[in-house]
């Protein structure tokens, strides 16, 4: 199968293209200013994502079998901070891949996120669980799956993903990554005690995305996660415990929404997913923690601090 892959130089990208040409697919993966190599991307297109008329272009000539979007601004600072270019990436992009889709008759896969949801169920939402997004980046995830749908009804499946771990071709996009940038420059991390989440790895989310590459029959709006909900700051706690970090030298604060209610009025308290519907029609399984924490290494800009004691 030929697969047109936006975000291939991402966390989740990267791990869907090695997953892809394993399985004996060929990747035609588009990244933005990454240069550096990208295992399983057969063939490598560079090009702002934005520009439609480049998008469109490209699509027509690979002329895929699917269409597989893991490109967007994720992190919600950055979307309040650019709502013009996030709009770009997050809704206008996916809007075009599915409507391209439609017109190639190529299955269209797309990644949403958790931050659909307000945060305030401690049950795990369901997918027809009622939307509320309290910030921007999570009414632009929904934004982009009505548009997706609504042009590639018969071709589509969205998957809400979870906080992210993992290990990313640049060494910054994770968990993980993101607290080794801190550690290696001499910050305490402050990690919300009351703030759950339910973490899979880019691995394990690319290989349930490649599963419904392949699986046509499975339309709509899914959910994927990990097997366990766990505080930020727990989660923190078991990188450092993992990679055998001492406290002092990597520092984690444990902080409260309460004492942040200005930050935590745009952060979800609790989000858990049921897995139940995706899980029961694929092969891929939900991760542990422990299993996760296991595929983890030393972000490469960290390793002269890390082996440095």
């Amino acid at each position: 199968m030929k697969i047109f892959l936006t975000g291939a130089s991402g966390l989740v990208g990267a791990a869907f293209a090695r997953a892809a040409e394993r399985r004996g697919h060929r990747v035609v993966g588009i990244v933005g200013r990454f240069t550096g190599d990208l295992p399983g991307v057969a063939e490598r297109r560079t090009f702002d994502l934005a520009d439609e008329t480049a998008l469109t272009s490209a699509v027509l000539d690979a002329f895929p079998e699917a269409i597989v979007n893991c490109a967007a601004i994720s992190e919600p600072a950055a979307v309040d901070a650019d709502p013009a270019r996030a709009q770009a990436l997050n809704v206008a992009l996916p809007a075009t891949l599915a409507r391209l889709a439609h017109h190639v008759s190529a299955r269209c896969v797309h990644i949403s996120s958790e931050q659909v949801f307000d945060g305030a169920l401690i049950a795990p939402y369901r997918t027809d669980s009622a939307t509320g997004p309290i910030n921007l980046y999570g009414r632009q995830k929904l934004e982009s799956e009505q548009a997706v749908h609504a042009a590639a009804p018969e071709f589509a499946a969205t998957v809400r993903a979870p906080l992210l771990m993992g290990n990313s071709p640049g060494g910054r996009r994770s968990m993980h990554e993101r607290l080794f940038n801190d550690w290696g420059a001499g910050k305490a991390v402050q990690l919300y005690a009351d703030e759950f989440r339910q973490p899979c790895t880019g691995e394990n989310l690319a290989e349930v995305l490649l599963e419904l590459c392949e699986r046509r029959d499975l339309c709509g709006v899914f959910h994927w996660a990990g097997s366990e909900l766990v505080s930020r700051f727990a989660l923190g706690l078991a990188v450092r415990e993992h990679f055998k970090l001492p406290p002092e030298r990597a520092p984690i604060i444990s902080v409260s929404r309460a004492e942040r209610p200005e930050i935590a009025r745009g952060r979800q308290a609790c989000l858990a997913l049921d897995l139940a519907p995706l899980m029961g029609k694929l092969k891929t399984r939900p991760q542990t923690v422990a299993a996760q924490l296991a595929e983890l290494q030393v972000p490469p800009a960290a390793r002269s601090w890390y082996f440095s004691a």
